[in-house]
């Protein structure tokens, strides 16, 4: 293994200070299965508004150097074939993507997504009467025609300053000045789209360039349905880790492979993240909240257009930044309350991380040695604090976010390390993540000692006699990398059709 270093210069590492800082506020992250999908009691019930994966990189597009891309999935197990309705986004929800960059764990720079879905009542003419047909579309649509539609789904943005978030925002803009955006309908098949192809065109129309208040130079946003961006062997690890740890990395079939997700996906120009005070570093989660109340009419003779009506304040209802905190690390009581939480107040989780079950359920069921060096202050550093010299910001609040380190250049597709950092490739996992990152992989090392094994005993807080099992090349089979994903924004690709033709 290699010791992660930045700029040709060893990674230093967080004074003790800093450590014990961290252990009282320890939040819950440590190393991470999967993605967050259906991760919690309550967030099972609300699909639309479920945060599944969080991706925050260095733009590696040819020509995008100095852009950071921001991708927020939603919607988790999208069949293809899911009909007539289809995956469209809550129009009573606020989807939001946080960025700090002064390291109080407080958001200080917000995009807030809102959606609007209106049914255009295409009729058709049936013995003389106009009835209102039953799908989603009435014909063939294209990049070129989309009149077919009966329902468009749009959306607009706006960008939050600051720490609190009671100020209306203002709003982002688009070619001639528009404040709203389209989302493209899901691939539903190729007979209503034509072919893959012509679905890819269609969708891409719908990549826009936007100005942001704020912001001397313009960035780009796209919303819509994406192939599902992860991959885990999803089946096997709930059921009590069935899977061979030490086998082949692509030894296990991706049980994602045959879903799609729900994308929102920014890319921003790095110096209109960072802070003003000159660190490169931003960190960054996303949520999404709901009203307080919803409500249901209960006449079933109602002439409303639907029997539901939501009101009150908003409550945050998912919460996302590392990959799968709450889905095998959060205890189950717990799991609601961290989707409701704020990174600033992490502190509360502390005991899930500082003496973590993962490692200790891994042992029980394959007699791999569990670290013992507890507190976990390895895991403080990948997964709360950062790494100094690396993407570390220069205040340190112990926080659950993802930390992206934006002066260090990408890696060009093709030569990205799906290990990240762990194998010397500082653009990728924990410096932020990439979509073909394999973040179970290299999670799972470091939760079961990896960084106790390196080369200078003492600098995570663990020696390699405190993780038996550090070395071993543990995986969970469903290898991921930056091949099967597009070199340009989104990055992310075209969906699965529902049916072919």
């Amino acid at each position: 293994m290699l010791t992660p270093r930045f700029k040709d210069r060893p990674v230093y590492f967080a004074s003790r200070q800093v450590l014990a800082a961290a252990l009282l506020l320890f939040a819950a992250v440590s190393g991470a299965y999967a993605s967050s999908h259906r991760e919690a009691p309550l967030i099972t019930t609300l699909p639309k508004v479920d945060g599944t994966d969080f991706y925050m990189f260095n733009s590696y597009e040819p020509n995008r150097r100095g852009y950071v891309t921001l991708i927020a999935n939603y919607s988790p197990l999208e069949d293809a074939y899911g009909g007539p309705n289809y995956f469209a986004l809550d129009p009573d929800a606020r989807y939001e993507i946080h960025i700090d960059n002064v390291g109080d764990a407080r958001a200080h720079l917000t995009f807030q997504f809102r959606f609007t879905n209106t049914a255009r009542n295409v009729a058709l003419n049936v013995g003389g009467r106009q009835v209102a047909i039953p799908l989603v579309q009435a014909g063939p649509v294209s990049a070129g025609d989309s009149s077919n539609l009966n329902v468009n789904e749009t959306y607009t943005l706006k960008v939050l300053r600051g720490a609190d978030d009671d100020h209306s925002g203002q709003a982002v803009t688009g070619p001639g000045g528009i404040t709203t955006f389209t989302k493209p309908t899901d691939f539903i098949g190729t007979k209503t789209f034509g072919s893959v192809s012509e679905y890819a065109r269609y969708a891409r129309q719908y990549v826009y360039t936007i100005n942001i208040p704020g912001c001397s130079a313009p960035g780009r946003v796209f919303v819509g349905q994406r192939k599902e961006s992860f991959a885990v062997a999803l089946g096997k690890t709930f059921d009590l880790l069935n899977l061979n740890p030490l086998g082949p990395r692509n030894g296990n079939p991706n049980d994602l492979a045959d879903k799609n997700i729900t994308s929102i996906a920014l890319e921003v120009p790095a110096r209109c993240l960072v802070s003003e005070h000159g660190s490169p570093v931003i960190g960054g989660w996303t949520t999404s909240s709901i009203r307080q109340e919803r409500l249901f009419a209960l006449n079933p003779d109602s002439v409303n257009s639907t029997p539901e009506r939501s009101a009150g304040g908003w409550v945050q209802v998912s919460r996302l930044g590392m990959p799968l905190v709450n889905e095998l690390v959060i205890g189950l009581k717990d799991k609601d309350k961290f989707n409701n939480s704020r990174p600033a107040n992490d502190g509360q989780f502390a005991e899930y991380v500082t003496n973590p079950t993962l490692p200790a359920l891994i042992e029980s069921l394959f007699a791999a040695k569990a670290p013992t060096n507890f507190p976990r202050l390895d895991l403080v550093f990948t997964f709360l604090t950062g790494f100094q010299g690396l993407n570390q910001l220069r205040t340190v609040t112990p926080s659950e976010m993802l930390r992206l380190n934006t002066s260090i250049p990408p890696t060009p597709k093709g030569s990205q390390n799906n290990l990240g950092v762990l194998a010397g490739d500082n653009a990728g996992f924990p410096n932020g993540r990439r979509p073909g990152d394999d973040v179970v992989t290299a999670s799972l090392r470091v939760v079961m000692g990896v960084l106790c094994t390196f080369n200078k005993p003492g600098i995570f807080g663990c020696s390699p006699s405190d993780a038996p099992a550090g070395a071993a090349p543990l995986t969970d089979g469903a290898a991921i990398d930056d091949s099967v994903f597009d070199n340009s924004f989104p990055y992310l690709t075209t969906p699965i059709p529902g049916a072919t033709n």
